[in-house]
């Protein structure tokens, strides 16, 4: 691992347990066997540190970005590097926006700001995940806050960047995307073809599926008015097919057993 800063990331039991409650989350989402940290920079905005890091695990790599405030509370977003560079996109669009409103002299006035404090948003969609760019305006001064929701009722989470940061955070997203790309990696080769059997009046559907946390098996049942699936991650697999053959063992080898020998 590379440090592109000479500071390093500070230990105080506040953001050591904001540390831990982010690696819960990337348990859920991200971090797996094997992960790699490539690289780390770290940003000063005003009050804020902000720290990008760029990880790479089996299924490809990508950023963590996490903001630590002031008072040591944590917030991070996750960004697959293709999408890293289109939030960069977006950050030089929302840098230029910013530059030509009018520079506040006092407090905003309420009455003058949009209802929701809003100045200019953007939406961002990769794979499930969607990502919601909001320039907003309040007492404390003008930010973007970026809020990154995971379809089907996961978590949402976001950060806040400063608008007078907008343009250092860019050119820190650039520095990564120069050294590393924008290719997310992963599997590249085509996926097999989904499978269909019946037994008795129920349909089976095996379909193989590939999103931004890597490739999977949606097992789907599918009968009159009913429908349920399950969904395998492609690194379980082996450990399913293991414990299926060996219930398929088990139970071949007490039916070729007789009533007596089975009693015994």
């Amino acid at each position: 691992m590379r440090i592109l800063e000479s500071e390093r990331r500070p230990h105080s039991p506040v953001e050591a347990l904001s540390a831990k409650m982010g690696a819960l989350y990337e348990d859920k989402g991200q971090q797996q066997v094997g992960e790699q940290e490539l690289a780390t920079k770290m940003l000063q905005i005003q009050s804020k540190r902000f720290y990008i890091d760029v990880k790479q695990n089996r299924r490809g790599r990508f950023m963590k970005v996490a903001e630590i405030g002031a008072d040591g509370r944590r917030n991070q977003v996750f960004l697959a590097l293709s999408t890293a560079a289109e939030f960069r996109d977006h950050l030089s669009l929302f840098s230029d926006f910013y530059a030509n409103l009018v520079p506040r002299s006092g407090p905003p006035n309420p009455d003058t700001l949009p209802e929701d404090g809003k100045l200019k948003s953007e939406t961002m969609v990769k794979d499930n995940r969607r990502y919601y760019l909001d320039l907003k305006e309040n007492s404390r001064g003008r930010f973007l806050r970026v809020s990154q929701t995971i379809a089907r009722g996961g978590p949402r989470c976001q950060i806040a960047i400063p608008a007078q940061g907008m343009i250092e955070f860019r050119d820190a997203l650039q520095e990564l995307l120069d050294e590393f790309g924008t290719d997310d990696g992963g599997y590249k080769g085509e996926l097999p073809e989904g499978r269909h059997m019946r037994v008795e009046n129920k349909n089976f559907y095996f379909d193989i599926g590939q999103n931004n946390r890597g490739i999977y098996m949606r097992i789907s049942e599918v009968k009159t008015n009913f429908r349920t699936a399950i969904t395998i991650p492609e690194k379980s697999w082996s450990r399913f097919r293991d414990i299926f053959a060996d219930y398929v063992d088990k139970m071949k080898d007490g039916g070729e057993k007789g009533p007596s020998e089975s009693n015994k």
